[in-house]
């Protein structure tokens, strides 16, 4: 497989009380900011209630992004689909793909938000089914066909896009949870995924199990699906220390489990968390947690687990959420870009590797210190010097320095 990839993932998740012309252009500064860190995806999604998610168009909100970044990659994460005229749809993708010089990945849902069908007047039960029909039409769509498509929700009548993406091939990927429903229709299209439900040890179990729904309907379908269009959603938050990370990550995790997923959401199973430590524990430490609050050698540990668990995948996006500050999530993301994924990338093997044989090799170079000591010893008063020199420090040692005490008893012998 390919070397791994790293995003991130904004849904996003923001406490109410910040003010939203300010809460928009703070997550595209973090999309810059990930940017200049060398990552190479950003994604973003679309949600239309709850207070908490807020971002409702997030072609809208990548073709911002776009202007202020130059090479990470944008993913809509999701658009979903069932809401939208799928013509409309593929009109918008393929001018956002012009507009970030063909760095678009179009990722698809059903909507995840039950709140936000009940609005817009849509059976859940035809929202999959209405994913799978829109993906269809706008594969054609984007391969310059002429489409007529008479359907129970939307119409085309000999419909052709007068411009078609920037890209030969757009990356199409489909969202994935509980339901087999979005591994099966990246089978059945040869396209990506992206599981999101993979933050538990349940969930991580279940990782081969959805790559199997992928691979049988890609049998089924006669197309194919690689690992390497696989995206698999990771939450943590890195410091230097696991106690200064449960400081940093503690308050604000429990304001989100309970005020968000328990007190608005009414996730079933969910509890309120007692304090900021009970909230730690129980998402990163305790049986079945798979999130990461710690250093970045527990994240690199939690990647390669991960990685084992599922057979193998092409790109980790860590879930982008306010239970730190600002700096302090910042900071996170930075200590992954700067320790994590080049110790997974295997970018420090050279360096370790070098170091070691100057180590274990110190004996061959001694010569390169009588090299220098025949000249210290012919030139009159230099060894008295470098003798000075040494007892009272330098700025910076030489690495052929001799050892002065070292020649003078191979002298005596």
């Amino acid at each position: 497989m390919a070397r791994l990839k790293f995003g991130a993932f904004l849904a996003p998740h923001h406490p109410i009380g910040e003010h939203p012309m300010l809460q928009f252009r703070s997550d595209i500064a973090l999309a810059k900011h990930m940017d200049e860190l060398g990552f190479d995806e950003f994604w973003v999604g679309e949600h239309h209630s709850t207070g908490w998610e807020t971002i409702a168009s997030p072609e809208l909100f990548l073709a911002a992004v776009g202007e202020q970044t130059q090479r990470i990659r944008l993913g809509t994460g999701v658009v979903s689909l069932p809401y939208h005229h799928p013509f409309n749809v593929a009109q918008r993708i393929v001018q956002l793909d012009h507009m970030t010089r063909g760095r678009v990945i179009f990722g698809t849902g059903p909507g995840a938000l039950p709140s936000d069908a009940y609005m817009l007047g849509i059976d859940p039960m035809t929202q999959r089914d209405r994913q799978d029909e829109a993906i269809g039409v706008i594969r054609r769509l984007f391969a310059g066909e002429r489409v007529t498509h008479e359907s129970e929700w939307f119409t085309l009548r000999d419909a052709r896009l007068q411009l078609f993406p920037l890209q030969e091939d757009m990356p199409f990927v489909v969202a994935s949870s509980i339901s087999p429903s979005g591994m099966t229709l990246a089978g059945k299209y040869g396209i990506g995924a992206l599981s999101i439900g993979s933050n538990s040890d349940a969930g991580l179990a279940a990782l081969p199990t959805q790559w199997g729904f992928a691979e049988q309907a890609a049998a089924k379908s006669g197309k194919t699906v690689s690992r390497d269009n696989w995206r698999v959603l990771m939450s943590w938050h890195i410091a230097e220390s696991r106690e200064q990370a449960r400081a940093e990550a503690g308050a604000g995790l429990m304001k989100w489990h309970n005020e968000y997923t328990v007190g608005t959401l009414m996730r079933p199973g969910a509890k309120e968390f007692t304090s900021p430590d009970h909230a730690v524990d129980e998402t990163a430490f305790a049986d079945g947690a798979a999130a990461v609050i710690g250093t970045p050698d527990d994240l690199v540990a939690a990647i390669r687990k991960l990685s084992e668990s599922a057979g193998g995948f092409g790109t980790v996006l860590g879930f982008a959420h306010d239970w730190a500050n600002r700096a302090n999530t910042l900071k996170s993301w930075d200590l992954v870009a700067r320790y994590v994924i080049p110790e997974i990338h295997g970018l420090l093997e050279g360096y370790r590797t070098s170091r070691q044989y100057v180590v274990d090799h110190r004996e061959s170079f001694e010569r390169a210190g009588q090299a220098v000591l025949s000249k210290i010893m012919s030139h009159e008063g230099a060894a008295a010097a470098l003798k000075a020199g040494q007892e009272g420090g330098v700025a910076m040692r030489s690495p052929n320095a001799p050892d002065l005490n070292k020649a003078a008893e191979a002298m005596k012998n």
